[in-house]
């Protein structure tokens, strides 16, 4: 019988950060580890605790919220040997179309940036370009800067990885404008008025406001989904997957595939394209 004491959990923080995890991967593991830990208030562990707490995760979560913080825990009791406690993730078929509630379009996208171009916030207007034009995560909007905008490419160093992002010439001139006149001469672009780059969770509120008063349904509106209208298009035009996986950093070009993915509307007109339905 184990229990998990905050030794255990100092020693996996500090093995994370050993193995050069983001501050956001470490943050979540974390979350997940103390979320476990609270469940089971003061009681050993055994394996029949974490199947229980793994059937109160599918119960109250989304199945791949659950499965995440499996995946979470399963790394934790790996990390101290434990692992005759660990549990298989819910298996899931994958999907093959994602909802059009879920899909932000291109002329969703072009509303929001009427709308930040209107309320007159540069900064705002050219983040969301930036990210939806590059593909890059919000995370790697540090790298981003004068220096990478004057030769149109950033290096972007993420989990563990490097790889040259390349930027389209016309957003390099509107963000070295942009960066001449708020005084920028080197470094980040996007920063706070106290000149740290901008916080995910800044972006994510601002991004939020905007899409409200642009009346784009809000459960489309965040950084993330700009990487996947940058996925979609790009792969439409291209229909090249290897290199949208290099261009996302992407390990796996499984992975990539999620990223790709089309709303089931777009698959049916397809069918309807092809012409193979007469009427009596």
């Amino acid at each position: 019988m184990k229990k998990i004491k905050e030794k255990h959990i100092d020693a996996f923080l500090h093995n994370l950060r050993e193995e050069e995890r983001s501050e956001a991967t470490v943050g979540k593991y974390l979350r997940d580890v103390r979320r476990f830990r609270e469940y089971i208030g003061q009681k050993s562990i055994d394996k029949g605790t974490v199947l229980s707490y793994k059937e109160y995760l599918c119960q109250k979560y989304a199945i791949s919220s659950a499965n995440s913080m499996l995946s979470s825990l399963n790394s934790f009791f790996s990390f101290l040997g434990w692992h005759e406690l660990r549990v298989r993730c819910v298996k899931v078929q994958r999907q093959l179309f994602i909802g059009s509630e879920r899909e932000l379009t291109r002329a969703e996208y072009k509303r929001l940036l009427d709308k930040a171009r209107g309320r007159k916030d540069p900064r705002l207007y050219l983040l969301i370009q930036t990210i939806c034009s590059s593909g890059i995560r919000v995370s790697e909007l540090r790298y981003i800067t004068v220096e990478a905008l004057k030769t149109e490419k950033a290096e972007i160093s993420c989990k563990g990885k490097l790889r040259c992002v390349f930027l389209t010439t016309e957003l390099c001139k509107m963000l070295l404008k942009y960066a001449e006149t708020q005084k920028i001469k080197s470094g980040p672009v996007f920063i706070s008025k106290n000149g740290i780059p901008l916080d995910r969770s800044n972006i994510w509120c601002e991004m939020k406001r905007l899409g409200k008063e642009a009346g784009v349904d809000g459960r489309k509106v965040f950084p993330h989904n700009l990487r996947h209208l940058f996925a979609r298009t790009y792969y439409t035009v291209e229909k090249d997957i290897v290199r949208l996986a290099d261009i996302l950093g992407h390990s796996s070009i499984n992975t990539t595939r999620i990223y790709t993915t089309e709303s089931g509307e777009i698959h049916r007109r397809q069918l309807g394209r092809l012409g193979l339905v007469e009427e009596l």
